[in-house]
């Protein structure tokens, strides 16, 4: 039994939004107790002005390269082009532009969306796609660079520091969550050391769980539990890039996917309560 339920007794917060039902469901597979606290919002697509004008600033002129980030994000863009009445229009604008992406699930969305890909990142890191690019001569060039989570502004620095024209689309943006009770309750249990380890799957998640801390006076006690006392686990270096910066220790799976960080922290929690 204690093999089928390596987490059995240990109590791991789930930050996630969309996939917090997922995300629970094999943790508690696993013996653990799970508590959830969404530590942000995601803003529908049709809601979205800003994608709407970030959309026609790139039907404004023509375009060289295009950078699909993530498959959500890709097809989420597409998906709302359609719905506005821009998609056709948007497929043909880019069709002749060299279109790389950030791994297999954003390889995908461009594959979906009708276009063709020259060049996918083998270990699906954001800095392999961005030398690619920088091994082209990029001096006047329109990029397009699909954003999620992370605003990528030293990517973004990069191209233009390279001579080209980058237009950001932020394909969703995020917000408070809407009630944010359960996420000063997760706040609150990891303070008072009732957290074994904490999941991020996105890097809005782990920047405002920590802004929260900040905004209501936890900060820097969150910060000293993270450090010593809680096995903080994220699905990928992006959704890190965050907790990194904060000089926070972490763990991540050697593939971007849930269940891989699911098995993580079945794997690492057990030894790392043991300490």
């Amino acid at each position: 039994m204690e093999e089928d339920q390596p987490l059995r007794g240990f109590t791991v917060g789930v930050t996630a939004e969309r996939k917090a039902e997922e995300i629970g469901a094999l943790l508690a597979r696993r013996g653990a107790r799970v508590v959830f606290g969404a530590a942000m919002h995601t803003v529908p697509l049709p809601e979205d002005g800003e994608l709407a004008a970030a959309t026609q600033e790139v039907l404004a002129a023509p375009v060289d390269h295009v950078v699909a980030i993530t498959g959500v994000g890709f097809r989420g863009w597409f998906e709302a082009a359609d719905q506005t009445g821009v998609g056709e229009r948007l497929r043909e604008h880019l069709r002749s532009a060299e279109v790389v992406a950030r791994g297999a699930k954003a390889r995908g969305a461009v594959r979906g969306a009708g276009l063709v890909e020259s060049f996918t990142s083998p270990s699906e890191e954001s800095a392999e796609v961005l030398a690619h690019l920088l091994e082209q001569d990029l001096a006047g060039k329109r990029v397009v660079l699909q954003v999620h989570g992370d605003p990528m502004l030293a990517f973004r620095g990069a191209l233009r520091d390279a001579g080209a024209e980058v237009v950001p689309v932020t394909v969703y943006r995020w917000t408070d969550p809407v009630d944010l009770g359960p996420l000063d309750e997760l706040l609150d249990a990891t303070l008072r050391g009732e957290v074994d380890a904490l999941t991020f799957t996105s890097a809005p998640a782990a920047t405002n769980f920590l802004a929260r801390a900040d905004r209501t006076g936890r900060g820097e006690r969150l910060r000293e539990v993270l450090r010593d006392d809680v096995l903080v686990a994220c699905v990928g270096p992006v959704t890190a890039a965050p907790l990194a910066a904060a000089g926070l220790p972490h763990v991540t799976p050697e593939r971007s996917r849930t269940a891989n960080l699911v098995r993580l922290v079945a794997d690492e929690l057990p030894a790392f309560a043991a300490r």
